[in-house]
């Protein structure tokens, strides 16, 4: 299932993360996973919330510049070598990760992993095909 990722462009200072963070919270946002990546002068909060609607409207009233993505999430066991059932998957049929994180869930035994791929659709069928557990929006706010 393709589910949405805010990506919320910061500069790279002290506090910046910090004071979006705040900001989701002070407006009852849950944060279920997020990815901060950085270059010397900027950073990029990659982020899947429990309500991005909101977040949405939120930020851009914040005066915040964001995207919003499409990913994939896995569900697979919290277990060494899950991971690669699904990198395997991927590898051979071609297709490009272009970045990856994951998140502990609240359930034993379990994580859930977000992917950015270059093809979606055929990341989709790749993976069900290799019986992967693809977890809705619905489902990453219960996990």
């Amino acid at each position: 299932m393709v589910i949405q990722q805010i990506s919320v462009f910061l500069e790279n200072k002290p506090g910046a993360f910090r004071n979006v963070a705040a900001l989701l919270s002070q407006n009852g946002i849950n944060m279920r996973a997020m990815s901060v990546a950085e270059t010397a002068e900027f950073g990029i909060l990659r982020v899947i919330v429990n309500d991005n609607e909101k977040t949405k409207q939120v930020l851009s009233d914040g005066g915040y510049i964001f995207k919003e993505t499409g990913v994939l999430a896995v569900k697979v066991s919290d277990h060494p070598g899950s991971l690669m059932k699904v990198l395997d998957a991927v590898a051979d049929a071609g297709i490009s990760l272009e970045y990856m994180y994951a998140f502990a869930t609240k359930k034993e035994d379990s994580a859930c992993l977000i992917l950015r791929v270059d093809d979606v659709e055929a990341t989709v069928k790749v993976l069900t095909a290799a019986e992967v557990q693809l977890a809705s929006a619905e489902e990453i706010k219960n996990l």
